[in-house]
């Protein structure tokens, strides 16, 4: 497998081909502001660990003008974590290890710093309408002179090398940019010297024995004045031809953030082409001591192995899928690829730079980003004993793999038909479902469908069984009257085909959360979609993951009628001979205005929120002396990152759960 060949990444040897990028972490602490902590130390040796080739640190600001989120490193403090990182990540394995540097310049945020922000020109940051500093003589070279420093600090930590951001929040990329660029100086008639002038810096801070990497946009999808892939051809060939020893092709600009690390909606390798293009450019101008490294939703490494083999990249980045699965390289290395946790690509839980400040962490892998807290789930059980999960979700199948891996033997009851729950007909966890599945059977659980558990059987199970109910939810109470005659369709029940839409006619979907469920349907149904949200915009709470803007755009593409700040008040059957697709009256009010109005539809879809199925819970609980552990919906509604947290802790408790009386 040429993706587990070793690589040369300029004077040093990568053991493999797999990177993983310089993730935004928010690892830090507030009483150490701007400083790498023991949990850095923790989160880059278990990738490590894992037997990544080439891990890039989370990226540090060269300058102190650049603060862009709560716990963003700041260069010129980092030399003890960033040794404290390089000798972990040593003890692990032979990964390389390099600093990512870079100034985020108008991009960033004036909240922590309490300054102005520094830009080539006057262009409004797009999130806070920030107007930043056109950076004066002075404002260059302490940021140029910055890069050096940081470069000189990262080779006396005894870090690999460093790599240049020119790509997503990057003030070399804003002057590399006509779109941020608008200036009339030297800085602005050669749009490329601030870049030439930081590389040279760097080199010289890093010295001739380290490696220097280049993070390069190479299509800003704004082609009126921005970097387009053919401007990038000649552009990424003279950059790269100032000491660059490796070259990693990216896109986005200051208007289009998302599409540097988009999530499921689009194709993963979505940067193959114009990677593949790059590297040729780059091949004819400074021949093949360069290495260019393919970015862009890559989690599966078949799709990684073929763009090598296929001339694609050097090397490939595969972040979020180790961060899904820190022993990504090591289950190909041992040949069970098949075992590897899958990206969902979802962003639920690694897209940190935000202003709510989460630390970094992953849906199908919680314990990403808490390396240093988390226990060994997985660790054998002192008593093992046999255990019977009720549901198989995400939390019961969780729940059983880890049981079952602990050393209990599992039995796992599921009511229905089909494995998966809510989180197998809606939204993009069915790999993981299938994943979490097939290691429940690699070890060992006993797995029955249209298995209905009831209190006297569990109450009637040895006294040394332990019960983990992981039975999900139900719909919740309609927040709307509801006429006798009028049907209000729940949305789960609509994705596992328990309730069907009519053939034609709008449909009318309700959703007073703003996530994804009621956005993903109406994208499907286009045209015949009513979304009717409380919001100024649809899908409010996708700006949580960066789907906001493309989801919005995707809804008008399709044609979806969006009813925003409405509140639903009423649903009712129609009277008499309706038309055709329009049996249902659904009443709407403007939730500042108060007035009403009445639309007409085919269905009606309750997207809101659910309730934990607990009848089982309660009945259980009703027999003396027994005790029951719960996880997931059952509990209270839970994202599938909650689902499989529960899981685990509860998974490690049944340890200490009391044997029930006889």
């Amino acid at each position: 497998m040429r993706l587990l060949d070793p690589v040369e990444l300029g004077p040093r040897t990568a053991p493999n081909r797999v990177l993983f990028g310089p993730l935004v972490t928010n690892l830090g602490r507030d009483d150490a502001p701007r400083t790498l902590t023991a949990r850095h130390v923790a989160f880059y040796r278990r990738r490590a660990e894992g037997g990544c080739g080439t891990i890039v640190l989370e990226e540090a600001a060269v300058h102190a003008s650049d603060w862009p989120y709560e716990r963003s490193p700041l260069a010129e403090r980092c030399g003890e974590g960033w040794s404290a990182i390089a000798g972990a990540v040593r003890d692990a394995g032979p990964s390389l290890v390099i600093a990512a540097l870079g100034h985020s310049g108008g991009q960033g945020s004036s909240a922590y710093s309490q300054r102005e922000l520094w830009a080539p020109s006057r262009v409004p940051e797009v999130n806070s309408r920030e107007v930043p500093k056109w950076m004066e003589a002075a404002d260059i070279a302490a940021v140029v002179d910055g890069f050096r420093a940081a470069a000189t600090t990262a080779a006396a930590a005894g870090l690999d090398g460093v790599e240049v951001n020119a790509g997503q929040h990057s003030l070399v990329r804003q002057f590399l940019s006509g779109l941020t660029n608008h200036r009339d100086d030297e800085w602005g008639t050669d749009r490329r010297r601030f870049a030439t002038e930081v590389l040279a810096a760097t080199r010289a801070g890093l010295g001739p024995d380290r490696v220097l990497g280049l993070r390069l946009s190479c299509d800003e999808l704004a082609p009126w004045a921005g970097i387009t892939p053919e401007q990038s051809l000649e552009l990424a060939a003279a950059l790269v031809a100032q000491g660059v020893d490796y070259l990693v092709v990216v896109r986005g600009s200051i208007y289009s953030v998302e599409q540097t690390r988009p999530d499921h909606h689009q194709p993963a390798g979505c940067n193959v082409s114009l990677c593949r293009s790059v590297r040729s450019a780059v091949r004819a101008a400074v021949g093949d001591g360069v290495a260019v490294i393919l970015q862009g939703s890559v989690v599966d490494p078949d799709q990684a192995e073929w763009a090598i083999g296929d001339e694609v990249a050097d090397a490939v980045e595969m972040a979020r899928a180790q961060l899904a699965d820190a022993d990504l390289v090591a289950k190909l290395r041992a040949g069970t690829p098949e075992r590897i946790r899958p990206c969902l690509r979802c962003n639920q839980a690694c897209q940190v730079r935000d202003a709510r400040n989460p630390i970094v962490s992953c849906v199908v892998d919680p314990s990403a980003g808490h390396e240093t807290t988390d226990p060994a789930w997985e660790a054998p059980s002192a008593a093992p004993r046999d255990v019977l999960v009720v549901g198989a979700g995400p939390a019961g199948l969780e729940a059983a793999r880890v049981a079952a891996a602990r050393g209990h033997q599992v039995r796992v009851l599921e009511a229905t038909d089909r494995l998966g729950g809510a989180a197998a007909v809606a939204g993009p966890a069915r790999p993981f479902i299938g994943w979490l599945v097939a290691e429940c059977e690699r070890l060992g659980v006993t797995i029955e469908t249209n298995a209905t558990a009831t209190a006297s059987a569990l109450a009637a199970l040895p006294a040394t069984t332990a019960i983990l109910l992981a039975t999900g939810s139900r719909p919740g109470t309609a927040t709307v009257d509801l006429d006798s005659g009028a049907t209000l369709l729940d949305v789960l029940a609509v994705r596992a085909g328990a309730a069907a839409l009519p053939a034609e006619g709008p449909v009318v979907l309700l959703d007073p959360i703003g996530g994804p469920i009621a956005v993903a349907l109406a994208e499907e149904l286009g045209e015949r979609a009513v979304l009717v949200t409380q919001d100024h915009i649809a899908g409010n709470e996708l700006s949580r993951t960066g789907d906001l803007a493309p989801a919005n755009v995707r809804l008008q593409q399709r044609g979806v009628r969006i009813e925003r700040r409405t509140i639903p008040r009423a649903v009712r059957a129609r009277s008499g001979f309706p038309p055709p697709g329009e049996t249902v009256e659904v009443e709407l009010e403007d939730r500042f205005s108060g007035e009403r109005r009445t639309l007409l539809a085919a269905a009606v879809v309750d997207c809101g929120y659910r309730l934990p199925d607990d009848g089982l819970w309660e009945a259980i609980s009703a027999v003396p002396g027994t005790a029951v552990l719960r996880a997931g919906d059952g509990v209270a509604p839970r994202t599938v990152l909650d689902a499989v947290l529960d899981a685990r802790r509860a998974a490690v408790a049944i340890d200490a759960l009391r044997r029930r009386p006889d």
